[in-house]
């Protein structure tokens, strides 16, 4: 009799811990409902409010940290280096890197994080970032587009304090005044970075025939390309008639994507 009336109480201190348990998972939904509510209406305070609060009452429910990062990574300022910007990136950083403590492969959290690291300017940790998302995904156009771009941008950066030191301005020509010792720094400079932004371009291109943007910086990457043909002019004219190309490609390819979404929206008026 003594042994039943134990497993009785043990019994019900089990339901009383799973009602327990079940009623803080309840709460924490609600509160996840009402965070969304708050985000979807752009009250991203208010929304990291209420996933907090959810996270508290559950600890383990990972959609609320998803969802607290989404909500501190929409107010992240891009390329502002306040100190309260970088402390709200780092808060989104801090609960993406829970998720993917959980859960190494969760595409979003990736991307997200890639993402922040390019908003905040530490383009290097952003293109090891990429670089992750495409092992996870390596069709994923957007992370190959990324990394050209973030590969342009460092050879275009060097391009303008390379001649801009030597009293030149970058006339996107492949700039023929500069002197042999000029080109000689851009090719040190600039011919990896000017490979690679290429290559990634092009990827993103193969994957998504009609991606514009990707044509554009594919125009530019060859200009920077340009630079590097020192004293070889039909190599540069070269660069410049492919970089031509790539603009009207970009411009056809823009026009067809406007076209699609017209079609897609069926040629009415979007509602807002």
């Amino acid at each position: 009799m003594k042994l039943s009336a134990r497993i009785s109480v043990g019994a019900a201190t089990l339901l009383v811990l799973a009602s327990t348990v079940g009623c803080a998972k309840l709460k924490a939904r609600d509160q996840l409902v009402k965070g969304v509510q708050a985000f979807k209406a752009g009250r991203f305070e208010e929304a990291v409010d209420h996933f907090q609060n959810s996270i508290a009452l559950d600890p383990s429910y990972e959609i609320a940290h998803l969802d607290l990062a989404a909500a501190y990574s929409s107010q992240v300022v891009p390329n502002l280096d306040s100190p309260d910007n970088l402390k709200v990136a780092n808060q989104a950083l801090e609960q993406f890197n829970i998720v993917l403590s959980k859960n190494p492969h969760d595409l979003i959290a990736l991307r997200q994080i890639a993402s922040i690291h390019r908003n905040i300017k530490m383009f290097d940790q952003a293109r090891k970032d990429e670089l992750n998302v495409i092992a996870e995904d390596p069709n994923d156009d957007q992370a190959f587009y990324t990394i050209g771009v973030i590969d342009w941008t460092q050879a275009y950066t060097n391009a303008t304090k390379t001649l801009g030191a030597a009293g030149l301005t970058d006339d996107g020509n492949g700039n023929v005044k500069k002197s042999k010792e000029v080109c000689a720094k851009l090719q040190q400079e600039n011919t990896d970075l000017v490979k690679t932004s290429m290559e990634n371009l092009n990827k993103a291109i193969q994957i998504n025939p009609t991606y514009d943007d990707a044509m554009n910086y594919l125009n530019l990457a060859l200009r920077r390309k340009a630079d590097l043909e020192c004293g070889d002019d039909a190599a540069r004219k070269a660069d410049l008639a492919q970089a031509d190309d790539w603009i009207v490609k970009a411009t056809g390819a823009r026009k067809a994507n406007e076209a699609a979404k017209e079609k897609k929206l069926g040629g009415g008026v979007q509602m807002q």
